[in-house]
């Protein structure tokens, strides 16, 4: 089990270990998920879009949009 210290801006370090595992790099995205009482750390990456392909129906239309649009965030 890896831990970490929340700072008193309430910022935390992902220890490298994990960082690494998931590919985390400078610029990722993470996103906070509060559920039962916990907190999840998804990383949202090209495997998590990949993930929800289909959910909504679109035939995969959301995911090329969504997919443009963060290669034009990494572009800026």
């Amino acid at each position: 089990m890896e831990t970490s210290v929340v700072t008193i801006k309430g910022q935390i370090v992902i220890p490298k270990k994990i960082r690494k595992n998931l590919g985390i790099i400078k610029g990722s995205r993470i996103a906070f998920i509060e559920k039962e009482g916990k907190i999840i750390l998804q990383p949202l990456n090209k495997s998590y879009f990949e993930s929800l392909a289909g959910v909504v129906g679109t035939e995969g239309k959301m995911l090329k949009s969504l997919m443009e649009d963060k290669k034009k965030e990494r572009e800026l």
